[in-house]
């Protein structure tokens, strides 16, 4: 039991002079206490923040409206498709459900999007399921893709707060016309105050040939490499993040090339790509005619994989599937199950995995 004039760890309160003092000092003790376990718990908390940043091809997330000026008739109740509201919302919650099981225990703060018809698609996907519990916010742009199809970006206010956002257009000397995807833009900060520059992809595709069509991913590289060229030379310990659907898996000319993303051990390198170490080991994340292909990438400047403020956990980028994501051939290969082949419905989620990173400070 606590004697008189003793204070709560059991030791007696004297004053300078030798006199015990009763109630100023028990009362200082408890608030000295307080202020640490409070300074203590905040410090904790703070130093063991993680932030997880997701990209996803989540294969033609649209309406069912048909939207003047776009290409989008198929996917209306009478179009080629047959696409109406409940296969939409089944498509919504399925993409929510893949989303939220990528962090467990929580909800990715940043999540890069492509193959999103507009803005309205996002929000409805956002307010779905387990993500309504994020109260996300939507960076969206209109692209002059034919297909109507853009990149937007979903991330939640309380942990990243966007300070700017605008779309890069894509031009190729041989095509005034490119009707191709913008780059979107999204500058922002984090809780502690760092600044994130985020680029969000689609890069043309293969259709025609993989060399063929190379050329056009090559444009795109130089346009983005032009934009991360101009945050750098304002800062050079920039923290660049880059994620999409590239079309062309890390080793090819214009990501390793142009745009100069490096596997994480490569030395002094100006870009890492993340998806490099799962990319060597024969993984992939769109699967055509058997074959893996890393056509999601996510990379960034190595102001990421430093010591200081959040850094890359691993230094490297995962790919997240589940049994429920993946269809099975005859020959029991596995692949994204896809919403729609052709015109044939399916009820997949994707024809892509998403990918990921964690950061921790």
């Amino acid at each position: 039991m606590k004697q008189a004039g003793e204070n709560i760890f059991g030791m007696k309160k004297v004053c300078p002079t030798g006199k015990m003092i009763a109630g100023k000092t028990h009362l200082s003790v408890l608030v000295i206490a307080l202020f640490l376990f409070v300074s203590c718990s905040s410090w904790k908390n703070a130093a063991y923040r993680n932030m997880t940043v997701v990209f996803y091809n989540v294969e033609n997330l649209f309406d069912v409206e048909n939207e003047p000026g776009k290409s989008d008739g198929e996917f209306t109740p009478d179009g080629q498709k047959n696409w109406d509201e409940t296969r939409y919302q089944k498509k919504l919650s399925d993409i929510s459900n893949v989303i939220s099981g990528i962090n467990e225990g929580d909800l990715p703060e940043i999540v890069g999007l492509c193959e999103v018809e507009n803005e309205k698609v996002v929000r409805d996907l956002v307010q779905t399921g387990l993500l309504a519990k994020g109260n996300y916010e939507v960076v969206h742009h209109e692209s002059p893709d034919f297909r109507g199809i853009d990149c937007a970006l979903a991330y939640r206010p309380e942990e990243f707060k966007v300070l700017s956002h605008s779309a890069v257009p894509v031009s190729f000397e041989d095509d005034p016309n490119p009707a191709t995807r913008d780059i979107l833009y999204v500058k922002g900060r984090t809780r502690n105050r760092e600044e994130f520059h985020v680029f969000v992809n689609h890069w043309p595709s293969r259709i025609g040939g993989v060399d063929k069509t190379e050329p056009k991913r090559v444009a795109v590289a130089r346009v983005l490499k032009s934009k991360i060229d101009s945050v750098m030379s304002r800062n050079a310990k920039a923290h660049i993040i880059v994620m999409g659907d590239m079309n062309d898996d890390p080793d090819k000319k214009s990501l390793s090339e142009v745009l100069g993303a490096n596997a994480p051990s490569t030395p002094d390198a100006v870009l890492v790509n993340l998806m490099f170490p799962d990319f060597n080991n024969g993984k992939g994340t769109y699967n055509y005619r058997g074959n893996w292909n890393m056509l999601d990438n996510m990379i960034v400047s190595p102001g990421l994989l430093d010591s200081k403020g959040f850094r890359c956990v691993e230094e490297k980028g995962h790919i997240f599937h589940e049994e429920w994501m993946e269809h099975r051939s005859r020959n029991k290969e596995m692949s994204p199950n896809r919403t729609y082949g052709g015109p044939n419905y399916y009820g997949g989620v994707s024809d892509h995995f998403p990918v990921y990173f964690r950061l921790r400070r």
